[in-house]
């Protein structure tokens, strides 16, 4: 420190008589010294007054006074940068952390389209976050019968991921064997309610085409409602489904309905992400929606989700507020 205090009272020095480049220039070499010893700033401005006093002795002693303050405030200051700092590096080893979550979770839980004959598919799920609350899959059967499952967990981050692993897994085992969607539904309740936080909810609507029939089976665990769309007379009926959230009691009995599907029909489903858009003026409404979705409803189906998508994202200023799913089923022959 003497050696600097030296250096650094000749430079101070001359500067004060020439004010030109090259001292600023040494200062500028001189700092990144202090950065590389891990010198804090208190030291650096103490190293200053010891320079003022011996350079001006006779400085009045309100300057001083200015300095020792300047002292003291650099050694509040030095002490909350250190924290900070150990803040900033805890955050960006968790921000890590959830970036391979989320890529393991995209990998994980990655679902592939299926082809299903008399069958145009649209599916669409972002995250609002790095990790998605949100979970679909698609179970081709016998004779190009079809299921489909979308569920949405109250919640977001890793506690929302791992609740979403633990359904895929549930999901994985109930579809080896061609069961109804009440069922589907009620033995996923009672796995849910026995691993599951009671503070967390899951909601989740399973459906189960059948081509031979024109009929989808459907049942609903407090999911949001799906939409039906006629191609015959241009209008969007609501699905009507009750069911209690998934995990709230052990022995909740779900009920199952059906519907018949026309050619050139819509089956639309979501999660709250899409209806419950919120631009800065509020929650839209649920009519325009269906109205986005008319606009689009002669294109082929992932072409309108996609679409759909485009358009509440830039509603929302490319900031989404929850997670967004969509799912549209047409009925070709």
């Amino acid at each position: 420190m003497d050696v600097d205090l030296n250096y650094y009272r000749e430079l101070l020095q001359h500067y004060n008589l020439t004010q030109d480049e090259g001292s600023l220039y040494q200062a500028e070499q001189m700092s990144k010294q202090f950065i590389k010893n891990n010198i804090p700033p208190e030291e650096i401005v103490n190293l200053h007054n010891k320079a003022l006093n011996e350079l001006y002795p006779e400085l009045p002693s309100e300057f001083r006074h200015s300095m020792d303050f300047l002292l003291e405030t650099m050694i509040f200051y030095g002490v909350a940068y250190q924290q900070y700092e150990t803040l900033r590096e805890k955050q960006s080893e968790i921000q890590s952390e959830i970036s391979v979550a989320a890529n393991m979770q995209e990998t994980f839980l990655a679902t592939k389209k299926p082809d299903v004959k008399g069958l145009d598919i649209g599916v669409i799920s972002i995250a609002a976050d790095q990790l998605n609350g949100d979970y679909y899959t698609f179970n081709e059967g016998k004779n190009d019968s079809l299921g489909i499952a979308l569920a949405d967990v109250i919640g977001k981050g890793i506690p929302a991921a791992l609740c979403m692993s633990m359904i895929k897994y549930a999901m994985e085992i109930l579809l080896q064997e061609s069961i109804s969607p009440k069922t589907i539904l009620e033995s996923l309740n009672r796995v849910v309610e026995k691993n599951v936080d009671p503070n967390m909810f899951i909601t989740m609507v399973y459906c189960h085409y059948s081509p031979e029939d024109n009929l989808l089976h459907y049942a609903s665990a407090g999911h949001e409602p799906g939409y039906y769309y006629c191609s015959k007379t241009g209008k969007f009926y609501e699905i009507e489904a009750r069911g209690l959230v998934l995990g709230v009691l052990p022995d909740t009995e779900y009920e199952q309905y059906e519907m018949s599907i026309n050619q050139g029909d819509l089956v639309i489903l979501l999660t709250d992400g899409v209806t419950e858009c919120r631009t800065e003026d509020g929650f839209i409404e649920v009519e325009e929606v269906l109205e986005v979705i008319r606009q689009y409803v002669h294109l082929p189906s992932q072409e309108i989700v996609e679409k759909v998508y485009k358009h509440f994202e830039r509603l929302q200023n490319f900031q989404l507020i929850d997670d967004f799913s969509l799912i549209v089923l047409r009925k070709e022959v």
